[in-house]
């Protein structure tokens, strides 16, 4: 079944361990009418915004759409630029932030965790 999202219905949502200049919305989601296994978000750090080092027992992606996202790694620092993208395993420890004077916008796509 098909679910289209118009950008001005995205749902906005806070995420966890995220600076106050990170705003995300959901542009696939349970909340948005989505029935699918993943979601999918978008979201804007501004200037000097950042993830905190954190692990998520769940995989994610991120697709930079615009401007240089640096992402930490424990044993290793990236930075991504238009349409780079990387795979992050479960439970893998990372920090994302925004070390330039430019918004970056990016893409996230998780899959939902386990229902109980």
């Amino acid at each position: 079944m098909k679910n289209i999202v118009r950008f001005k219905d995205a749902h906005q949502y806070e995420a966890p361990l995220h600076d106050v200049t990170v705003h995300s919305m959901f542009l696939q989601h349970k909340l948005t009418g989505s029935e699918g296994s993943n979601w999918v978000s978008i979201s804007y750090y501004l200037p000097g915004a950042k993830a905190e080092m954190s692990a998520a027992p769940l995989e994610r992606t991120y697709v930079v759409l615009e401007g240089e996202l640096t992402v930490e790694f424990e044993d290793e620092t990236v930075t991504l630029g238009p349409l780079d993208s990387v795979y992050i395993g479960p439970n893998e420890t990372r920090e994302a932030r925004n070390d330039t004077n430019d918004v970056v916008k990016m893409l996230v796509v998780m899959p939902y965790p386990p229902e109980s």
